[in-house]
């Protein structure tokens, strides 16, 4: 889990919703946002909650091991 720091105050990350989220209730999502060198992500229907970031690496091999699911 992230917790906000000085520095991250500075910016706004920009995120946005993965196109696999849905779920039955159309209401579970995961978002994502990408900055320094880091994948940040977290439930959009808690956006002042939990997050966490990992790198872009283990992020795309996440995803990849999503696909052969």
């Amino acid at each position: 889990m992230i917790r906000k720091t000085a520095a991250e105050d500075a910016f706004e990350l920009a995120w946005f919703k993965s196109s696999y989220s849905g779920g039955n209730d159309g209401e579970s999502c995961v978002e994502v946002a990408v900055a320094a060198g880091m994948v940040h992500v977290r439930d959009s229907k808690t956006i002042e909650g939990p997050r966490f970031a990992v790198t872009p690496a283990a992020w795309t091999g996440f995803v990849h091991q999503l696909g052969e699911a």
